[in-house]
């Protein structure tokens, strides 16, 4: 995580947290304030925008614009997974 972390704030990115999601969860259509940069650690988890779907494994990462509306969730064993966001300036 440390090395994430540290990626992360060279990048620009102002905060780092660790999500846990549970087998199956799933969260529909949504946008997020802070521009996201994510790193999978466990289990697998799915994220679909408009013009993508995305399968992310251990080792994936995936990232996110402000604002962009997607759909997201977790495979059969759950996800664990570093996320680094830069929220808007103000």
């Amino acid at each position: 995580m440390a090395e994430f972390e540290a990626e992360a704030l060279r990048a620009g990115f102002d905060d780092v947290v660790l999500r846990q999601w549970q087998p199956g969860y799933t969260m529909g259509e949504h946008a997020h304030d802070p521009a996201i940069q994510a790193l999978v650690v466990r289990g697998e988890l799915w994220v679909k925008s408009a013009d993508r779907l995305q399968q992310c494994r251990v080792g994936d990462r995936f990232e996110l614009h402000a604002g962009e509306v997607h759909s997201e969730g977790a495979g059969a064993d759950g996800a664990q997974f570093w996320v680094a966001q830069r929220h808007p300036a103000g």
